[in-house]
């Protein structure tokens, strides 16, 4: 029999099939640690505590990366419980978390909320991008923590060869063991590919139009994937030096403007076509809309292990705005944000 936790998700996708048609553990330098006031940051209610099935014993370390930002604090939150919620093996879990300050009280509300995690977490230094950031079309695509995942490899401690990094505003709805265990069959880094969507349209005209930069994909057939979810082997890309390819990138970008987008477009320069593909259901990418107006989408047809609102537009900003789109139903159950004031129903 199911657990009702589960049954619940598939009913509320059974709803949703019209509308889809039509801590333990925390490392951090105090000399790192900022104070903000605290109600600078959201409070949240103390998650469950998951334990471990009798077949976890003696079972690997699933590795999973995030960033942790005050201001998509509550996706992370909710896809942190989604996670453990689903897994049979939660204690197996380590979470390392990327954060450009280290910020006490958003540690301490980490701690607060999963008091029996494996913690990391580990300062990314946002003046390693600063200078290589070009503007895109959306502000929020062009903060320094969302390239921090270029860095994951030189972030890590050497012990860590395998990790999956997760945007914040993920839901995961079946066994993280299950993705972080795909096979790799060499590639660096395995996620979902879209061979259907339109690949030119990542890129400028001036990119197109100069073969010694589109020559590139040469010998390659380029796919989009979306970079919010990648299982990463650490050592390849250390030993394989991508960071600096992608950076190499990036440099061009700042001379010659040739993609519109944030950190996406430099990984798809040095990685597309040369993936690993896994299984679309790890990525129901989108749910956000668009990048500019955030317009509610449906989900797409087949199965689904992890729900990605991508784009401009987040659950926790729809659901308390009384706007919110269907798919955003989903992600409700998993919000563990207590407000500081009573909601009014009207």
């Amino acid at each position: 029999m199911l657990p009702t936790d589960c049954v619940v998700f598939i009913a509320l996708l059974v709803l949703l099939g019209d509308a889809a048609t039509a801590v333990a553990g925390i490392r951090v330098d105090p000399a790192m640690m900022i104070r903000q006031p605290l109600d600078s940051i959201p409070t949240f209610r103390e998650a469950p505590a998951f334990r471990n099935g009798a077949e976890c014993a003696g079972g690997d370390k699933v590795n999973v990366a995030m960033t942790l930002d005050a201001n998509y604090l509550r996706g992370t939150m909710a896809g942190v419980l989604s996670i453990l919620q689903h897994t049979a093996c939660p204690e197996n879990v380590v979470f390392h978390f990327l954060a450009a300050r280290m910020d006490g009280d958003l540690v301490a509300m980490l701690r607060a909320t999963f008091p029996y995690l494996d913690l990391r977490v580990y300062r990314f230094d946002p003046s390693r991008v600063r200078g290589r950031i070009s503007r895109s079309i959306r502000h929020a695509l062009d903060q320094p923590l969302n390239y921090a995942r270029i860095y994951l490899a030189d972030t890590l401690p050497p012990d860590v060869r395998r990790v999956i990094y997760l945007d914040s505003d993920v839901i995961v709805a079946d066994d993280i063991r299950t993705l972080f265990s795909v096979d790799l069959a060499g590639h660096v880094v395995g996620a979902p590919e879209y061979c259907h969507a339109n690949f030119t349209n990542y890129f400028t005209d001036t990119f197109w139009m100069d073969r010694a930069l589109s020559g590139t994909f040469h010998g390659r057939r380029p796919c989009y994937f979306n970079t919010g979810v990648m299982v990463m082997d650490v050592d390849q890309w250390r030993t394989g030096g991508y960071t600096r390819r992608v950076e190499g990138w990036m440099a061009v970008q700042k001379q010659k403007r040739i993609y519109h987008l944030g950190s996406l477009p430099p990984f798809l320069l040095v990685l597309a076509g040369d993936i690993q593909a896994v299984d679309h259901r790890w990525n129901q990418h989108g749910l956000g809309g668009d990048n500019v107006k955030g317009r509610c989408r449906g989900l797409h047809p087949g199965p689904i292990s992890l729900l990605h609102w991508s784009g401009k537009g987040k659950p926790w900003h729809r659901l308390d705005a009384r706007r919110p789109c269907t798919v955003d139903y989903l992600w409700a159950p998993y919000d563990l944000y207590r407000p500081s004031s009573p909601v009014l129903e009207e």
